[in-house]
């Protein structure tokens, strides 16, 4: 497209996706910024509650609109809290990379899928089984490092399971509230 000056300009015209996919990234940065000044009892133990975010996207709006959500919140907030491209970034993208895959390998079950208390369960193993990894392959390539993956796996669960009662009680009031025709976990 070209201006009055006759030179070429970019349009961008935002949908309503667009919106509600920044609407809900910036929920999530939210809630990350804000987790990562919690205190920590275990490096890698954290609640997770952005992860909520991205599971309601999913349930709500499907795996494109989680994945933007997701993938934004990691990269964003880390340039706001100062850790990106730091072993921080990396162990927080590439759990969120390996969430993304589980989630959207579980939404191709047939029927209804996993629900919330599933696709939060499968996010957080698959986020916990990811950081680990990648921090034994990467930064602590030590045999000890294996005695913490039990407690790390037991806090995922734990959280997993919290981040999907959450989601659930948020989808039945956003289903209660919105009345027919709302979308539906």
């Amino acid at each position: 497209m070209r201006n009055d000056t006759g030179a070429h300009t970019l349009s961008f015209t935002a949908t309503r996706e667009d919106y509600r996919i920044a609407w809900l990234a910036a929920l999530a940065i939210t809630i990350h910024i804000a987790e990562s000044m919690l205190p920590s009892p275990l490096p890698g133990i954290k609640p997770g509650l952005a992860n909520v975010v991205t599971i309601a996207a999913l349930l709500l709006y499907g795996w494109r609109a989680a994945v933007w959500v997701s993938l934004l919140r990691v990269v964003v907030g880390s340039l706001l809290i100062g850790t990106f491209l730091t072993p921080t970034f990396v162990l927080s993208f590439s759990g969120a990379l390996a969430s993304l895959a589980v989630i959207g390998l579980g939404s191709l079950l047939p029927g209804r899928g996993l629900g919330p208390v599933g696709y939060c369960l499968l996010a957080s193993m698959a986020h916990i089984a990811a950081q680990f990894y990648v921090a034994y392959r990467l930064f602590i390539p030590h045999e000890a490092l294996f005695g913490l993956l039990p407690v790390l796996m037991t806090a995922g669960v734990g959280f997993g399971l919290a981040s999907g009662l959450l989601v659930r009680a948020m989808m039945a009031h956003f289903k209660s509230d919105a009345g027919p025709g709302a979308p539906t976990a």
